[in-house]
């Protein structure tokens, strides 16, 4: 596990693709607890660690995430998400060309675990641009800035305009290579307490498709 930030109040940590934000009944590695593990062990904390679970990436989304150590730091960020506050950006590989734009969306989660846009949905927005495209491959890299966060959402917004998101096999890639290449690069917000400027930047490594255009 890597920390990318750490402080009595927060700490903002690498989660890597396939393990989950939250322990569920598979019993596969996650996150939250590593980052407990982490704290308990550097700290040599005896009975129970605090650690509070802010927000959430999708299991097989690697990117940065920020949990608090605190429970006035998990109140107060789990506040400025809610209102928008916290600036969450992603890139992405989708099929096609797409120049910028804004997606809004109602977004359902069905029973089965997938999500689908529906008007019985909760309201989902996305602002995206254009970094770079690939005319051979006909695919483009994108910057997502996240204003909402509904179940898949980044996946199924695109997915619906028919620019599905590469090694995204749930929402209409029928490539079998590759992990998903979609990864949450940068956390900026207010610190909750020290009330600094808290900005962590990390780009992604290793995915095939993000080598495409990162690895120039």
């Amino acid at each position: 596990m890597k920390v990318l930030y750490e402080d009595n109040h927060i700490i903002i940590v690498l989660k890597e693709v396939g393990i989950l934000s939250q322990a569920d009944k598979s019993g596969d590695k996650d996150i939250f607890s590593m980052v407990k593990s982490y704290i308990k062990e550097k700290y040599n904390k005896s009975g129970n660690v605090y650690l509070g679970l802010v927000h959430r990436l999708d299991r097989m989304v690697g990117g940065v995430m920020v949990f608090a150590k605190t429970s006035k730091a998990a109140s107060r960020l789990s506040n400025m998400i809610r209102k928008g506050e916290v600036e969450k950006r992603y890139l992405a590989v989708v099929n096609g060309r797409v120049d910028g734009g804004i997606f809004k969306d109602k977004i359902l989660k069905k029973d089965d675990g997938n999500s689908i846009i529906s008007d019985k949905g909760k309201e989902a927005i996305l602002e995206y641009k254009l970094v770079d495209y690939n005319k051979k491959l006909n695919i483009s890299l994108v910057d997502i800035l996240l204003k909402t966060g509904r179940h898949h959402q980044i996946r199924v917004q695109f997915s619906s305009r028919g620019h599905n998101i590469l090694g995204d096999h749930r929402y209409g890639d029928i490539d079998d290579k590759g992990d998903i290449a979609l990864f949450a690069y940068l956390l900026k917000f207010i610190h909750p307490v020290s009330k600094k400027e808290i900005e962590v930047k990390y780009l992604p490594e290793g995915n095939e498709y993000f080598n495409i255009f990162l690895n120039k």
